[in-house]
């Protein structure tokens, strides 16, 4: 079964740190997830800054923001993976093994929809 792993990055504090994690912790877990042979795809977030959010009216009216999203929280998306695995448990484990979910980060785990 597929599932989503969302990488939510820990809110940045008064003296802006955030995650400890370095680019060595993401390339191990990368290895980590091809060598399994789980990973179906994933991608890093470009910074924030780049977002351009659309939204549409009840006219049909379409609206374009580019200085957001802006959310009552300071988490930000910052990645995701899909891994194919056998159920839930083997994906929390996964998803515990991630960097995303030290320091503060989390990892939202969805089971992608099969509409076959």
């Amino acid at each position: 079964m597929k599932y989503m792993l969302l990488i939510t990055s820990a809110p940045i504090d008064s003296e802006q740190t955030g995650s400890q994690c370095t680019v060595e912790d993401w390339q191990v877990y990368d290895k980590e997830v091809k060598d399994a042979g789980i990973f179906v795809t994933g991608h890093s977030l470009a910074d924030l800054t780049t977002a351009t959010t659309v939204r549409v009216g009840p006219g049909g009216e379409r609206s374009i923001t580019t200085d957001g999203p802006f959310a009552e929280t300071r988490e930000v998306l910052g990645g995701y993976y899909v891994i194919d695995v056998p159920d839930l448990d083997v994906a929390l484990d996964w998803a515990a093994r991630c960097p995303g979910s030290r320091d503060g980060g989390s990892i939202v785990v969805r089971p992608i929809a099969d509409f076959d």
